[in-house]
């Protein structure tokens, strides 16, 4: 049985597992297990073809990044899935309705899954995107259907074959195709929705799951910006920020995308990134350690940020010999400072190998620009200055925050990653990704014995039980 739009319909997938859902009944921690440890179990039986795949899928991506992002990357959220779940399945005692309670009744809360989660992955991290919110829709009971992005269409084939080999359609199905078929996988009645890409895609998926009020998890993104303080190692602040721009190229959701500093130690940073880059990627063009641009289409959508700038005057430092033989999509590191705002590459999510830098007389200014654009997915502070670290934290919001580093926080799986306003809504990873997925339903169980006609709590009401309710109206 193959696991495709052209052997099913999406609408007679998703019915299916419904139907097998409702007639499951209660998901055991013993069936919950065993699904997480399937997928794990794939991921390591597959390691090798699936980061081929994506080299593929790339031009020449490195092995390494795909190994340790998308492979280790799902497999540390589903073990951490599958070693926690059991913690978050029990019922949640509440206290019950008073004064009933003191005849007996009680009430708690169970955690159910909500039934079959669909889950729109993208192409940059084609198998974490996919696989990471999985680990928490299994977790919570829940079947899944996974439509992989049609940009990475050969580790797309190489997933839905995996997966049609490893699990009953009626669990676990993968659907692929193009932009048509996203868009008609966005407007079933899913009991849950999950999608990653960006912000304009997550506006027209969210309508679409509005008309049949599907509840959604989008992961998106944004310009997330870096602020150095003034108590900021410049040196250390440079090496984090320029390995943490490489990975993927600068292809990842919560890259670095502007770097704010102060005036005086600009060139100091700058300086600093360039080094420190240029002693990881000596070469571009045809260096194996380094991630191409995805297609042609992304390529020319970088080049003309930095050409745009570029031709306004910018300043524009390229970090990185570029062969003029041949094109293999490898871009350098463009670093572009002080942009004007409405310059392409201050007005768009770079998603690519090139950086901002913009500079501040006062921190305070650097974060009230911050906050007058969208909420980013996420935020860097450099520096040891407790008070300022907890100013900046208090007076912006963002996804998430990483420390005196880049890139790290989605990799804590015990802490809930997502998107706050545009960057996202909802979360995965952890109990708060448990909860994501599961439905909190109240349950209120009466006592043996009803007060209410010998209290005069039942018409006809008479003066007593108005006294006693205008008795209990207290400050």
């Amino acid at each position: 049985m193959t696991q495709s739009a052209h052997s099913f319909s999406i609408q007679q997938v998703l019915e299916v597992q419904q139907r097998a859902f409702v007639e499951e009944g209660a998901v055991s921690a013993e069936v919950r297990a065993a699904r997480l440890q399937q997928v794990i179990d794939l991921l390591v039986e597959c390691q090798d073809e699936l980061c081929a795949a994506m080299g593929e899928d790339f031009g020449g991506r490195p092995a390494v990044f795909s190994l340790a992002n998308d492979v280790l990357g799902s497999l540390s959220s589903l073990k951490h899935a599958r070693d926690s779940f059991r913690q978050w399945m029990p019922d949640s005692s509440r206290p019950s309705v008073k004064p009933f309670d003191t005849f007996g009744a009680s009430a708690w809360v169970k955690y159910q899954p909500k039934g079959v989660v669909g889950i729109i992955g993208t192409w940059n991290a084609p198998l974490f995107t996919l696989l990471s919110p999985l680990a928490s829709a299994f977790a919570a009971g829940n079947r899944a259907v996974l439509k992989p992005s049609e940009i990475a269409p050969r580790t797309a084939q190489v997933l839905a074959e995996a997966i049609a080999k490893r699990f009953d359609p009626q669990v676990l199905s993968v659907v692929v195709g193009g932009p048509e078929v996203s868009a008609a996988f966005s407007e079933q009645a899913w009991d849950h929705l999950v999608f990653t890409g960006s912000i304009n895609v997550g506006r027209a998926v969210m309508a679409a799951a509005a008309k049949n009020l599907v509840p959604v998890t989008l992961e998106l993104g944004g310009k997330s910006p870096v602020l150095v303080g003034n108590s900021a190692d410049v040196v250390n602040a440079a090496e984090r920020i320029a390995v943490g721009k490489s990975l993927n190229s600068g292809q990842l959701c919560v890259s670095p995308d502007v770097v704010w500093v102060q005036e005086s130690r600009l060139e100091e940073l700058l300086q600093g990134i360039a080094t420190l880059y240029a002693q990881l990627y000596p070469a571009i063009t045809g260096n194996q350690d380094l991630t191409p641009v995805v297609n042609e289409r992304h390529h020319a959508r970088v080049s003309g940020y930095v050409q745009d700038a570029r031709s306004r005057g910018v300043r524009v430092v390229d970090v990185g010999a570029v062969s003029a033989e041949g094109v293999d999509r490898r871009l350098p590191l463009s670093l572009v400072i002080n942009p004007p705002a409405d310059s392409e590459i201050a007005q768009h999510e770079i998603f690519g190998p090139a950086l901002i830098l913009r500079t501040f007389a006062d921190i305070r200014d650097a974060v009230a620009q911050i906050n007058a654009g969208d909420h980013p997915l996420a935020l860097y502070y450099f520096g040891t200055d407790e008070a300022e670290m907890n100013w900046v934290l208090d007076h912006t919001l963002s996804g998430g925050v990483s420390i005196n580093d880049v890139v790290m926080h989605p990799a804590l799986e015990d802490a809930p990653f997502g998107g706050v306003g545009t960057s996202g809504m909802g979360h995965y990873h952890g109990h708060e990704g448990f909860l994501e997925f599961s439905h909190a339903r109240s349950i209120y169980r009466a006592g043996n014995h009803d007060p209410r006609r010998e209290w005069g709590m039942l018409p006809p009401y008479n003066e007593q039980f108005l006294q006693m309710l205008k008795a209990a109206v207290t400050p």
